[in-house]
């Protein structure tokens, strides 16, 4: 259960960064495209936090927590990379 509000905690990450995304000063850039860019290592930011909780509080190896890492961060930034794919292609 942890692992699915880990995940949600992901969607709402990115959800607000589009949301403020036409807001944002992006030098010329495709606002949606910066969100994106800057969605991915902030996430995968939180993803190791993540890890280095289950490893110290939960008690988990790293051998334990790897897998979660990689379904914790990749699903969220698989839709934020299909999200910058398609932006990217309209944008050019």
């Amino acid at each position: 259960m942890h692992t699915v509000k880990v995940i949600a905690a992901g969607f709402a990450l990115l959800g607000v960064l589009l949301l403020i995304a036409p807001r944002l000063n992006t030098g010329g850039r495709h606002p949606i495209i910066f969100a994106m860019k800057l969605f991915i290592p902030l996430w995968f930011v939180a993803s190791v936090i993540n890890l280095i909780i289950g490893i110290n509080r939960a008690g988990y190896t790293f051998l334990q927590e790897a897998p979660i890492l990689l379904v914790v961060f990749g699903v969220p930034a698989l839709v934020a990379g299909l999200i910058w794919w398609r932006f990217g292609r309209s944008a050019s």
